[in-house]
C-alpha cells in the first residue's frame, strides 16, 4: 500500500528564487539564489563570494559542526545554519537544487522555514525523469547519550512519522510532545512556521562566544524568566517542540533520500541528530534504498514493540 508521502519522480524547482537576509550567528548580511538542478544532483551549496565558486553537497560526509546549528564545510570554506532551508526542501519534496550564496551562513529570515516554503511554492516544482529514491528502515536503529535518545524504527506502512518529546526546566518550556504522520500539508501548516528559540540568560554568553550576533525578536523566540519577550507571543502553544522537529527534518535530509520510518526522539538536537545519521549510514544492513517505481515490491516490515527496542 502506497501512502501520501510516496511520489514517483524526483523534483526540482521550476523557477529560480532570490533571497536575502542576516545570518543568525554571524550577523552578516547575505544574498542568495536557488536554481533548478538535474535529477540525482541532490542539494548543492555554492559560495559565490569565494574565487572559483566552490561547491559543497548537502550530505552527511560534509557536516563540519553541529553546535547551535548544522554547518557544512571543508578546511577552506563553510556554509552554516543550513537546517531550515534543508527542512523546507525535505518537507516540500524538493530533491534537487543549487543554492548560490555570497556568505558563510544561510539567512535566518523569521527563524523558521516559513519564508523558504513560500518562496519554493511561488517558484513551483518540476518533475524530472528519474524515480525518487527512499531509505526504507527495515530494523531498528538507535542513538542515545546523557538521557537523550532517537529511535528509528520500521513504519507500519510506507510512511514517515515522528514522535518527538522535549523537557526543559522552565515554566514556558516544560514537557512538550509532537506526534504526526507527515505529509506536505502537515509540514507546511504544523511544523514549517515554528521558530527557533533561546533563553534570555544565554544571549550574553552566546555573543561572547561569537554566536547569535544576528539574533533578534524578529527571528527568534526569546524566553525571559517569566515571559515570552516577542510581541504576539507564540505561533503554536507547543512551538518549541515543533521547531525541534523542523530542525530534525533538516538534519536527516543529509542522508540524501527521504526516510520511510517511524522516529521516536527525546530531547534530541543537532548533535544527536547527526549521530543518528552516522549510525544509519554505518548500519547498512538495517535499511534498503528503494526507488519509487519498485516501492510496491517492498514488504511491510514488522514493527517491534517499543519496550524491546532498547535491547536491540
Amino acid at each position: 500500500m502506497l501512502l501520501y508521502i510516496i511520489t514517483m519522480l524526483q523534483k526540482t524547482i521550476k523557477n529560480s528564487i532570490k533571497f536575502s537576509g542576516v545570518g543568525l550567528h554571524t550577523g552578516r548580511a547575505v544574498n542568495g539564489r536557488i536554481v533548478p538542478a538535474a535529477e540525482d544532483t541532490g542539494i548543492t551549496f555554492v559560495r559565490t563570494d569565494i574565487p572559483g565558486r566552490p561547491e559543497l553537497k548537502a550530505e552527511a560526509s560534509n557536516v563540519l559542526t553541529t553546535s547551535y546549528a548544522t554547518s557544512l564545510g571543508t578546511k577552506e570554506f563553510s556554509i552554516s545554519t543550513v537546517e531550515h532551508l534543508l527542512a523546507a526542501f525535505y518537507g516540500l519534496g524538493v530533491d534537487n537544487a543549487v543554492v548560490e550564496i555570497n556568505g558563510p551562513e544561510v539567512p535566518i529570515l523569521d527563524g523558521s522555514s516559513a519564508e523558504f516554503i513560500d518562496m519554493i511554492e511561488s517558484a513551483g516544482l518540476s518533475e524530472l525523469c528519474s524515480p525518487r529514491k527512499y531509505i526504507v528502515i527495515r530494523r531498528p536503529i538507535k542513538v542515545q547519550e546523557n538521557g537523550k535518545y532517537v529511535f528509528v524504527m520500521p513504519a507500519e506502512e510506507m510512511e514517515f512519522t515522528v514522535d518527538y518529546t522535549i523537557d526543559f526546566s522552565h515554566p514556558f518550556v516544560t514537557r512538550q510532545n509532537f506526534s504526526r504522520r507527515f505529509s506536505k500539508e502537515v509540514f507546511k501548516n504544523e511544523v514549517g512556521r515554528a521558530r527557533t528559540f533561546g533563553f534570555l540568560h544565554d544571549v550574553e554568553t552566546l555573543r561572547k562566544n561569537g554566536l547569535a550576533r544576528g539574533g533578534s525578536l524578529d527571528n527568534a523566540i526569546v524566553i525571559g524568566e517569566g515571559e515570552i519577550l516577542n510581541e504576539g507571543g507564540l505561533r503554536y502553544p507547543d512551538e518549541f517542540v515543533r521547531h525541534k522537529v523542523l530542525d530534525m527534518m533538516g538534519d536527516i535530509s543529509l542522508l540524501g533520500a527521504p526516510l520511510v520510518c517511524r522516529i521516536i526522539a527525546h530531547r534530541s538536537g543537532h548533535s544527536l541528530n547527526y549521530k543518528l545519521i552516522q549510525q544509519v549510514l554505518k548500519m547498512r544492513g538495517r535499511w534498503e534504498m528503494v526507488d519509487a517505481w519498485s516501492m510496491r515490491g517492498v514488504a511491510k516490515a514488522e514493527l517491534p514493540a517499543l519496550d524491546k527496542v532498547a535491547t536491540l
